[in-house]
């Protein structure tokens, strides 16, 4: 049975502990970074329910499960119609696509995010989050069998984005990593041997003010986990309380228009023009506002796994201390 751990806060002091209903039991060790506690905490968490709990969950503050510093690494279009919806053939794609987020991004599951002063395309993506418990420092061929050796545990991640930034300016990196983008948790689900079959079969949801926008189940990924750290490890780095983010379904904010029409405007209107024109069209779409909430889930179909809800208010900048464009 997988393991429910948070990372959270009470009477100033933050601690790993185990979740069982309503009810935290603290662990005793000292593990700074969530490296360290998949390293070194596994006998103290699996034996966490032995102790008396020390916490209800509704007085504790839950805080982001993976510590920063870390790597945030990303996945692109890795849902069937997700791809469709960006305008490409998910039956011919060429490459797995991957960027990166800044570890500024990542936030709490219920901290507010705020939607700097000059973006207005503010979208949102639900991710599965796979957190790397073993190092990765040359290239490795991983098959599905030894993922239990490189990914310890799953946490729920929202790839927010600035698409008036990221498109325009071609700028994923930038974004996609302002302050607050990268929610993650609440849960940090350290895996057993027998619940990584349930990776292909995890239902993913996410709504705006509680009407679902996004909806699939991680069986429609184009790459799987085990293929992508394979091609990842050949050009990139990866430590235990990394997170690789494997990508959002259909349902996004942003549509791409199709290929033909976008290389009409860009043969019949200057760049910035046709960027001008694309934001005001989309200004009036399903994009966050300050005052949304998004809640964001994923659990397994027969309810073995279950990563919790993200619940995110979006807020407005402050007019004094907004980021520039």
């Amino acid at each position: 049975m997988a393991t429910r751990l948070i990372r959270f806060v009470a009477e100033g002091t933050t601690h790993w502990g185990t979740v069982s209903g309503y009810e935290v039991t603290a662990l005793e060790g000292t593990y700074p970074t969530t490296g360290e506690l998949l390293e070194r905490g596994a006998k103290e968490w699996r034996t966490a329910a032995d102790r008396p709990p020390t916490h209800l969950l509704s007085a504790v503050t839950v805080v982001s499960p993976v510590t920063v510093p870390c790597r945030v690494v990303c996945q692109g279009a890795n849902y069937r119609q997700h791809a469709i919806e960006s305008g490409m053939d998910p039956d011919n794609r060429a490459f797995n696509l991957f960027f990166g987020k800044t570890d500024a991004s990542v936030t709490g599951p219920y901290d507010p995010v705020t939607r700097p002063g000059h973006v207005r395309l503010l979208d949102y993506e639900i991710e599965l989050g796979l957190v790397i418990g073993a190092a990765i420092d040359r290239p490795v061929t991983i098959t599905d069998d030894q993922l239990p050796r490189y990914v310890a545990a799953i946490t729920i991640g929202n790839d927010i984005s600035a698409r008036d930034v990221q498109l325009p300016q071609g700028q994923y990196f930038k974004g996609k990593s302002y302050r607050g983008f990268c929610p993650l948790g609440p849960e940090l689900l350290v895996l057993d041997e027998a619940d990584y079959a349930l990776l292909d079969h995890l239902n993913l949801e996410l709504r705006v003010n509680d009407e679902v926008r996004q909806t699939d189940s991680t069986s429609n990924m184009l790459y799987r986990p085990a293929e992508s750290l394979s091609e990842l490890s050949t050009f990139c780095n990866l430590s235990p309380g990394d997170v690789v983010l494997t990508g959002t379904p259909h349902g996004t904010a942003a549509k791409s228009p199709h290929p033909l029409v976008r290389r009409l405007a860009a043969a019949l209107l200057p760049e910035h023009v046709m960027w001008r024109l694309f934001i005001r069209r989309n200004e009036a779409g399903p994009y966050l506002r300050p005052g949304d909430l998004v809640t964001a889930s994923i659990r397994s179909g027969n309810g073995s796994l279950d990563l919790g809800t993200q619940r995110t208010p979006i807020i407005a900048a402050d007019a004094k201390n907004g980021e520039p464009g």
